[in-house]
């Protein structure tokens, strides 16, 4: 910026505080050779034929340069999601997998067609002004709009991550059935429907939503989540994942961070802590399920088959069940505020 005039510095400055094209910048007095320079120090971004300010998330810029290139249009879907800060995943094993590091908007019927690229995709729908929020500057669909439009792309699955963060996140079910029955005729809906209906705040990990649509996909009643038992003085204070009462069996998701530690000693004291749990849990004369990425998304995982083997020794236990209280998922203020 210093070899830079300062009339022409103060305008850049205030150009790319949104995308520019090439053509606006040397018009206001640069040079391609300062364009390179710039964007080689960082203080420039160019993305999608446009320039924009080196300070903005990278993310965001790509973002930003690429609605700029189909004005008109919104982010949506996977890349409003990520500026809303909504978890979101893909199986990237599906041969359908959609690009997720890609620049998603959405732009009105009017226009040609829709377009998938690696880096832009590009879908036709109506916005309604309800649809439409604005981060900073940049038109973004709304958390409610965003959840249906991935519901309607991806299988149940998938889609159930994302819905099951947003309704954790305080998004409202009422606000997702008003946009579904918007959408009514567009492609996808009866599945998103049945997936945002399936939707549960409690699912605490994108592992534990998985695995609730794994369990029911394979016939299993559906657990009771974030159970918590009582020790004769007082409720636990573990809460376990998944609970089945009436075959009187735990299942606990062990995510990939569930062991990450700085040190081994950090990370001997995490494993002396979750058998330490483990015991607690056991001494309820409960049956306990492990299971972990793989035993969820293995088609040929034997989770399935151990818990139905943990529910027939559960069944057979003498004795009342252990007593219990989980969370009810449609007071979600008082949920929340309790995790």
């Amino acid at each position: 910026m210093d070899r830079l005039p300062g009339g022409v510095r103060d305008r850049l400055t205030v150009l790319v505080r949104r995308p520019q094209p090439r053509q606006v910048l040397i018009e206001a007095g640069l040079r391609d050779s300062d364009l390179r320079r710039l964007v080689r120090r960082q203080v420039l971004q160019h993305h999608h034929g446009h320039y924009v300010d080196g300070r903005l998330k990278e993310a965001l810029a790509r973002f930003a340069c690429a609605q700029a290139l189909h004005p008109g249009s919104a982010v949506s879907h996977f890349s409003a999601a990520q500026l809303s800060g909504l978890r979101t995943w893909t199986d990237s094993r599906r041969p359908s997998h959609p690009p997720l590091d890609a620049a998603w908007l959405t732009r009105p019927p009017e226009a040609k067609r829709n377009q998938r690229r690696n880096d832009i995709v590009v879908r036709r729908a109506t916005l309604a002004p309800a649809d439409l929020s604005r981060f900073l500057w940049l038109p973004v669909t709304s958390t409610a709009r965003t959840v249906v439009d991935i519901a309607r792309a991806l299988p149940l699955r998938e889609a159930i991550v994302t819905i099951d963060d947003a309704l954790r996140s305080g998004v409202c079910a009422a606000d997702l059935e008003a946009v579904v029955e918007q959408q009514f005729q567009w492609p996808g809906i009866r599945r998103a429907r049945t997936t945002i209906g399936f939707g549960d705040p409690r699912a605490e990990s994108a592992l534990e939503s998985i695995a609730r649509a794994v369990f029911a996909a394979a016939g299993l009643p559906a657990p009771i989540l974030q159970a918590q038992f009582w020790d004769g003085t007082g409720w636990m204070l573990e809460r376990v994942d998944f609970w089945w009462p009436w075959f009187r069996t735990v299942g606990e998701a062990d995510g990939l961070a569930k062991y990450d530690a700085d040190t081994p000693e950090e990370r001997r004291r995490q494993l002396r802590r979750g058998h330490r749990r483990d015991q607690r849990l056991s001494d309820r004369a409960v049956e306990l399920v492990h299971f972990g990425w793989e035993d969820a998304l293995d088609p040929h995982s034997d989770v399935i088959a151990r818990l139905r083997a943990a529910f027939a020794r559960g069944s057979a236990r003498p004795g009342d069940c252990p007593p219990w209280r989980a969370p009810d998922p449609r007071d979600l203020t008082a949920w929340l505020h309790a995790a």
